[in-house]
């Protein structure tokens, strides 16, 4: 029995060179199972936590540069320290930190979003198992919170508001 069902999967199932041969446009076939349904579970999580890792990354950056200004503004205009050489140095490096910053943000959400769109394409609807409509994580809002506090940051250094 095991040797026919075998059999059976090996004539379903077509490499990529007879893709190719036979021009279909498929890169691959889905067949549903517990175990590729799990495995895109396990790359939807993946992809969840490759945003969260994009986010600390644009928080740290927007963070430091906003810190690294604050500091050396606040050191450079303290009444005992002399001239300095290059006075706005932490300043261009601050906006260079909060820029790099708000951009991994709006780049990570754009990646974000296209590799959801794919998992969620035709060919893996059978997979997922599940709707799109109520399944959405917040990390579109906290994104968006995050680019807003960066965009606030960039503008009150270049302005020097602080």
């Amino acid at each position: 029995m095991a040797g026919r069902s075998g059999a059976r999967d090996r004539q379903e199932t077509t490499t990529m060179s007879d893709e190719q041969v036979s021009g279909h446009s498929r890169r691959f076939d889905v067949r549903v199972t517990a175990e590729s349904h799990f495995a895109w579970l396990r790359t939807r999580l993946a992809v969840e936590r490759t945003m969260m890792a994009y986010m600390r990354t644009a928080v740290a950056l927007i963070g430091f540069g906003f810190g690294l200004f604050q500091f050396f503004y606040k050191f450079q205009n303290a009444p005992e320290i002399g001239s300095v050489r290059f006075p706005n140095a932490a300043w261009l490096l601050g906006l260079a930190l909060i820029f790099g910053g708000v951009l991994a943000a709006v780049f990570s959400v754009l990646e974000y979003r296209w590799t959801l769109r794919y998992l969620w394409s035709d060919g893996f609807a059978a997979v997922a198992g599940v709707t799109r409509k109520g399944k959405n994580t917040p990390l579109y809002a906290v994104s968006f919170v995050i680019i807003l506090v960066g965009v606030f940051a960039f503008l009150a250094v270049l302005l020097r508001l602080v």
